[in-house]
């Protein structure tokens, strides 16, 4: 007879702080790529070919980052096709971020990008968290664990 199906289990606080730590990591590496590819296109490319090029190429190299390093759960088509959601939320709230700021707020256009990404960055992670970890996912400590071990 099999056993039941063990019950998802509830994120702790711990694991919840080392998924924003992977979040800030994935987001370094995702940056450095973004900018070396762009260099690298820009070589042969149009620089707006390259930026266009480098940042679809970094998205999809940031998801399956944050869809296995992060969260630690497997890729779907559906969190693939959901995962821009978190670009382009970032990229609005950078924009009004930035427009607040200078325009509204009389910040330095050089410091005002810093500021509004960083205000960006939790709706950003809570948003891709619900992408990779939303109604799809069965999260139970198994599943955790072959993810993990299949690498």
């Amino acid at each position: 007879m099999t056993p039941p199906p063990t019950p998802p289990t509830r994120t702790t606080r711990t694991e919840v702080v080392w998924q924003v730590v992977r979040f800030a990591l994935v987001g370094a590496v995702n940056t450095g790529t973004y900018y070396g590819l762009y260099l690298l296109l820009g070589l042969r490319l149009p620089y707006l070919a390259a930026h266009v090029l480098a940042f679809a190429l970094s998205m999809v190299g940031s998801f399956f980052l944050t869809s296995y390093f992060t969260y630690r759960t497997r890729p779907t088509w559906r969190k693939f096709l959901l995962f821009p959601l978190t670009n382009a939320a970032n990229f609005v709230i950078t924009t009004v971020g930035v427009y607040v700021l200078v325009d509204l707020l009389s910040v330095d256009s050089t410091y005002a990008p810093l500021i509004a990404a960083a205000a960006a960055i939790p709706v950003t992670f809570l948003l891709s968290r619900t992408i990779m970890l939303g109604p799809d996912t069965t999260r139970t400590r198994e599943s955790l664990t072959e993810t993990v071990a299949s690498k």
